[in-house]
């Protein structure tokens, strides 16, 4: 089965093991050799399988701020609230102390999002049946709303460090659910092109990570080549130029620049083209990291190919005596051809 423009999905899922190490190990390798309808009912399988795995192991607890009314003083005294009880005739105190506890935000999360899943009609009802086994071990867990998570500012570390994965796909998934008014039941959306875009980024960067560790696979950020001293106060509102793939190696740079789009090309009286703000950005890239004009710094946009679309993959151009190309990595084949496109980047520019 395949998802929009022609993915397959499991290669959804190589890509993501790609991006998250975790779905390497063995509890995960049963949810590759399963049949999914939709990319969803994978996430739910990868889901089901991760919980079940922390459950093993222990949920994950820290210290959270907890404010209750109780008969002695613990941690500290709420004034304001103290007073209020004591308006109310209650011999009781309002106390505001830290509590090791697994209802904390890692874990609301997950309890949200099994109990979303468990009420849509897009995900199988065998996996179904496995969220709602696991839900109930959460029952010290509160249910929140995912809508206004600040997914950036979650931090994981040593002792969450499994989490990562599942609440990414919890972000995806929270990304395509639609409440709807009949029962309070939701229905999924289709996987958006913002979440396959930072999927396709970061699988292709942990891809060259794992197989090419020799060329230094990094996400760098790139300085402007300013030709004269300027005060910080006017560079500050320099954009920021972070490429998605930095590959190096013997004096040779190859910039990556991952697309995600419904449509590579743009279209101008039925002429195609390379569309105009992709090309500049990735000839800024390349000629502020070539500082010295030596040639040696390349750069190239690798647009996920859409289905049915036409692509000029030639040779590339040479701009300022350094070379700017634009290939498309067709994601509707096996993984081992996607991985040979992949391979044959790096055999052209680092031969």
């Amino acid at each position: 089965m395949t998802v929009d423009k022609g993915i397959y999905i499991k290669n959804i899922y190589y890509m993501l093991s790609y991006a998250f190490k975790t779905l390497k190990q063995k509890d995960y390798e049963k949810v590759l050799a399963e049949p999914f309808e939709n990319v969803h009912d994978l996430f739910a399988a990868i889901l089901a399988k991760g919980v079940s795995r922390q459950l093993k192991q222990g949920l994950y607890r820290e210290y959270v701020p907890v404010r209750e009314n109780l008969s002695v003083l613990r941690g500290k005294l709420d004034v304001n609230g103290t007073i209020g009880l004591k308006m109310k005739r209650s011999l009781q105190l309002a106390c505001e102390f830290d509590e090791f506890s697994e209802n904390n935000i890692y874990n609301q999360i997950l309890k949200t999002t099994m109990f979303r899943l468990i009420r849509t009609k897009d995900v199988a009802a065998e996996r179904k049946k496995e969220l709602k086994k696991l839900f109930m071990f959460f029952g010290n867990v509160d249910l929140i709303q995912l809508d206004h998570i600040a997914w950036s500012r979650l931090t994981y570390h040593r002792n969450n460090r499994n989490y990562e994965l599942l609440l990414n796909i919890c972000s995806f998934i929270a990304d395509s659910l639609l409440q709807t008014t009949e029962e309070g039941r939701y229905r999924l959306m289709s996987f958006s092109d913002e979440n396959m875009e930072k999927l396709y980024e970061r699988f292709i960067l942990e891809y060259y990570k794992q197989h090419h560790p020799e060329l230094h696979p990094s996400a760098s950020q790139i300085k402007w080549n300013l030709t004269k001293t300027h005060d910080n106060d006017m560079k500050r509102y320099l954009p920021e130029m972070r490429t998605d793939t930095l590959l190096e190696k013997d004096g040779r740079t190859l910039i990556i620049d991952a697309k995600y789009y419904g449509k590579s090309l743009a279209y101008n009286y039925d002429k195609a083209t390379l569309r105009s703000a992709h090309l500049y950005q990735i000839f800024a890239y390349v000629k502020n990291r070539d500082t010295d004009n030596t040639g040696n710094v390349s750069g190239l946009l690798l647009y996920a190919k859409t289905e049915g679309e036409l692509f000029p993959d030639g040779e590339p151009f040479m701009i300022g005596n350094n070379s700017i190309g634009a290939k498309t990595l067709d994601l509707n084949r096996e993984f081992e051809d996607i991985a040979g496109q992949l391979e044959d980047i790096i055999a052209y520019y680092f031969k």
